[in-house]
């Protein structure tokens, strides 16, 4: 990636995360990048491409974080959620770019919706295979279930409410704890 692209990115991830997608504009964040439109237009022909850009980015960063979480079963989905909470209590938080941008780009045909569907089935990939690996009684149900956690984790950490998201956390994972077979996942059923 050029040093150019590379700044573009990194400006418009700051800036649409802080303040919003529709309301940063392109000649903001070339001035901020410090380069010309011209290179910026070399590298990204629409505003569109920058955001697919920024939200693909994110994506391969949380996806990293979240697959390097170590456990199996319910102990990464226990350890995934506490991170979850954590960061949304931080500083800076701003809710989830995927939502945020769910919500700027109402059309479910848009490139930017598409990032944000593919983020969203991967994330309940995850979920499900954690859940499975864990022996729980209903994997699809409660990866559902998490996803809609996750999403009330999200949002209510960006509006500052620290409380709601450690009571959403504690409660999701008693439920999905309450529903896992004790000691050790039944193995995959086989077919011939």
């Amino acid at each position: 990636m050029s040093a150019a692209r590379e700044r573009l990115l990194e400006t418009a991830t700051r800036l649409f995360y802080a303040e919003g997608i529709h309301t940063v504009g392109i000649d903001r964040i070339i001035a901020e990048a410090g380069i010309a439109k011209a290179t910026f237009y070399r590298h990204f022909k629409t505003k569109d491409d920058l955001v697919v850009a920024y939200l693909t980015r994110e994506y391969a960063r949380q996806r990293e974080v979240l697959d390097a979480v170590s456990g199996s079963g319910i102990d990464s989905v226990t350890a995934i959620f506490e991170r979850l909470g954590e960061l949304s209590c931080g500083p800076g938080f701003r809710g989830c770019p995927f939502l945020n941008a769910a919500i700027e780009f109402p059309d479910p045909a848009h490139a930017v919706r598409a990032v944000v569907a593919d983020y969203r089935g991967w994330f309940l990939d995850l979920m499900r295979e954690r859940l499975v690996a864990a022996g729980h009684e209903d994997p699809e149900t409660a990866a559902h279930y998490l996803l809609l956690v996750r999403d009330g984790v999200a949002l209510s950490g960006g509006v500052g409410d620290a409380e709601t998201v450690q009571a959403g956390v504690r409660t999701a994972l008693g439920q999905i704890s309450s529903r896992v077979a004790p000691g050790p996942a039944p193995a995959p059923a086989t077919t011939s």
